[in-house]
């Protein structure tokens, strides 16, 4: 399996992970029951799962009041894209996995 694929397969589970945990933490807000870390939501996009947590936001209507998570997911969002463009354009690096 060459590392594009691995990275798609890694990609689809984070997304969905962080769409799941913005979908969770909109019922515990619900139901004022123990919350999940904004520190941990932002972990979840920053390490690949920002689609899955915009998407969450605005499907959950979750956190869609609070500036932070309304500029700083799209922003993870964006630093993601140019830094896939950048090691796509101009990164000397390549790696081979078998």
């Amino acid at each position: 399996m060459d590392l594009f694929r691995i990275l798609i397969i890694y990609l689809i589970v984070i997304n969905t992970i962080s769409f799941l945990i913005m979908g969770i933490d909109k019922q515990k807000a619900r139901k004022h029951a123990f919350r999940i870390p904004e520190s941990t939501l932002f972990f979840l996009a920053f390490i690949g799962g920002a689609i899955g947590s915009i998407a969450g936001m605005y499907l959950f209507h979750h956190k869609t009041r609070h500036l932070t998570f309304v500029l700083g997911m799209p922003l993870i969002l964006i630093l993601h894209i140019l830094a896939g463009l950048w090691y796509h354009y101009y990164s000397p690096f390549t790696i081979k996995i078998m």
